[in-house]
């Protein structure tokens, strides 16, 4: 797959554009109840920041991996640009035998250069072990890929007991916390890296 054309640079003074990656594509799966929870706390607590949300279950995808030097098709070279154009990522992931979805992990390789020198938080749920299993994997995948993935992150054990019909209203007060602790470290990394790639990019 070609690498599609890097956007411009943005300026160090621009608002932060963080991607909210999805992962689970399950039928009937829990991941959009997490992440709508996720990103209405994230933007409550970083209002100059944007999100975008990329759900994976959403996106045409190709069946098998391409070639990289077949040239990716309008909905790839597009769905690349977004992953381009973030300057962090949270990954939201369910934990699927001790490890985290396939089909997340294929759209992770389905893009290289998009990821590099960049922060990367977790948001993970599951049973008695609440995704953190999945989590130290990915952690393992973004390294290769160049990335820096901030220590403290949110976790939802048994977390179909943490929400209600409506989302957000059984979660556990300590979620909140987490994930501004999560957000500040993400954001600290965001905004140095992207300082660093405007000095110098990276190579």
């Amino acid at each position: 797959m070609t690498t599609p054309t890097m956007p411009t640079a943005p300026t160090t003074t621009q608002p932060l554009r963080v991607a909210v990656i999805i992962g689970s594509t399950r039928d009937g799966r829990f991941a959009p109840t997490v992440g709508t929870w996720f990103t209405t706390h994230a933007e409550t607590h970083s209002p100059d920041t944007h999100f975008d949300v990329i759900d994976v279950a959403a996106q045409s995808l190709p069946d098998t991996h391409p070639d990289w030097g077949q040239a990716p098709t309008t909905e790839q070279a597009e769905l690349a640009a977004r992953v381009a154009a973030a300057d962090a990522y949270v990954v939201i992931t369910p934990e699927y035998n001790h490890s985290f979805p396939a089909h997340l992990k294929h759209f992770i390789d389905l893009h290289r250069a998009e990821w590099k020198a960049k922060p990367v938080g977790f948001v993970s749920y599951g049973g008695h072990a609440g995704g953190l299993r999945a989590v130290e994997q990915l952690r393992l995948v973004f390294a290769e890929l160049h990335c820096v993935t901030v220590r403290d992150g949110v976790s939802f054990h048994n977390a179909w007991n943490d929400f209600g019909e409506d989302g957000p209203a059984h979660a556990p007060q300590g979620a909140a916390g987490a994930a501004k602790v999560m957000l500040d470290q993400l954001g600290w990394w965001a905004h140095a890296l992207r300082t660093a790639h405007a000095d110098r990019p990276y190579a």
